[in-house]
């Protein structure tokens, strides 16, 4: 009886800890969800709220489930392969079709990073009114050594801290509102396009899903050594990475919302349209009072140095993967993949007279290469020659297409749409 007893506890005890085990594997999409709540995003929530009130918010629910999809797939990738994307392309694709996109890849790195330290500047500038250019190099610099100076698991804890510290600065100024919750609930689920709406709509779904975090959620899902041998293992394994990228886009989801939410509460509210986020910071002033103000414009700060950093991440991947190695910080084409992609954009933001309309150069660029990376995965996935048994099926592989043909689809309209 007490033999009975004692296994019992013992398995009770298992079970306990298979039920915390769950936490260990939670990291990796949250790096990835900050590249779906970046400056460039807090721009096309901010112009939806305002303008739209709640009716666009169907378009954050529509974007962020074809991100799971996207962003589980490319996680299957590095669990079953042990690559990255861009190794997995170096190693299974022809060069002539792999070289070219990888190296247009590293080019959008470039724009994502350019779009990131914008907005740490911008920020800096709100809260300390440090010029633009001055405010760029204190955010790449910071990023630079976060980088070089901190291990992986570092990185992605402060990340972690960063990304609660946007959702909580949000949550904080929601309370301040009164929100039509009656009518959130409508404009998360039902599909509408008001006149004038499609740019935005969009800029909104385009923005979401980005290259550099396709090529980052397949490199950083390497760091929990995921990649297994034995089914059991890699099933396993799989299931616990769905649960972290589910809860990290739902985070995103969150977060993404609150912006519209906040948007439309007091913009829209007072038919005030908001055009840039500087714009955002000082209306809010007058509407919910300084704390407010001073609080988005420190979310801000937060978005736009952790995005940095996982740009800078991303960046090294792709060019490490192009000479078919893993990402690490001590690797000499690590390095250069970080260097190339902060210092460039660096430079750029040097060039650039309206910070605003450098967040949307950015954006354009990034919507030409995202249709070749996503077709490109999702051939990968798709080949049992690189994924065995754990190919996408034929439905699976269906869904996929038909995903990366909508986010072409989307990205051409918005591209032609800027011209």
């Amino acid at each position: 009886m007490k033999n009975l007893i004692k296994d019992l506890k013992r398995k009770d005890h298992q079970r306990h800890l298979g039920g915390l085990d769950i936490f260990r594997y939670i990291g990796p999409g949250l790096l990835v969800t900050v590249g779906f709540i970046d400056p460039g995003n807090w721009a096309s929530n901010f112009a939806a709220g305002s303008e739209f009130g709640y009716d666009l918010l169907w378009v954050v629910t529509l974007s962020t489930v074809m991100l799971i999809i996207l962003q589980h797939n490319v996680a299957h990738l590095g669990i079953v392969t042990g690559l990255c994307l861009s190794e997995a392309a170096t190693q299974y694709a022809p060069k002539w079709i792999a070289r070219p996109i990888l190296g247009t890849a590293v080019l959008a790195s470039v724009s994502t990073s350019l779009a990131e330290i914008l907005g740490g500047a911008i920020a800096l500038q709100m809260l300390f009114d440090i010029p633009i250019i001055a405010g760029a190099v204190l955010t790449t610099a910071f990023a630079l050594v976060m980088l070089f100076t901190n291990s992986y698991k570092k990185i992605e804890r402060s990340i972690i801290a960063f990304v609660s510290v946007i959702g909580l600065s949000f949550i904080y100024e929601l309370f301040l509102v009164q929100i039509d919750w009656e009518a959130a609930a409508v404009g998360w689920v039902k599909p509408s396009f008001p006149q004038g709406s499609m740019l935005i709509v969009m800029s909104v779904l385009g923005a979401v899903v980005m290259p550099h975090n396709l090529f980052l959620h397949s490199e950083v899902i390497q760091s929990h050594e995921y990649n297994k041998k034995d089914n059991a293992s890699i099933r396993k394994v799989l299931k616990y990475e769905l649960f972290d990228t589910l809860f990290s886009m739902i985070v995103g989801w969150a977060i993404n919302s609150a912006m519209i939410l906040l948007a439309a509460a007091t913009f829209f509210r007072n038919n005030i349209q908001v055009e840039e986020l500087q714009q955002a910071k000082s209306l809010l002033e007058p509407l919910l009072g300084n704390s407010a103000a001073i609080i988005f414009a420190l979310a801000l700060l937060m978005a736009g140095v952790s995005s940095t950093i996982t740009s800078g991440m991303a960046a090294g991947s792709i060019f490490a993967g192009m000479f078919g190695e893993s990402y690490h910080i001590k690797d000499s084409h690590s390095q250069v993949g970080i260097l190339l992609s902060l210092g460039m954009a660096l430079v750029l933001i040097f060039f650039i007279g309206d910070p605003f309309k450098g967040l949307l150069v950015s954006q354009m660029i990034l919507s030409i290469q995202l249709p070749f990376t996503v077709f490109l995965q999702v051939s990968l996935t798709s080949s049992k020659r690189v994924m065995g048994t754990y190919a996408n099926s034929r439905w699976n592989s269906f869904v996929l297409y038909t995903i990366a043909a909508v986010v072409t689809l989307l990205n051409i309209l918005l591209l032609t749409s800027m011209f």
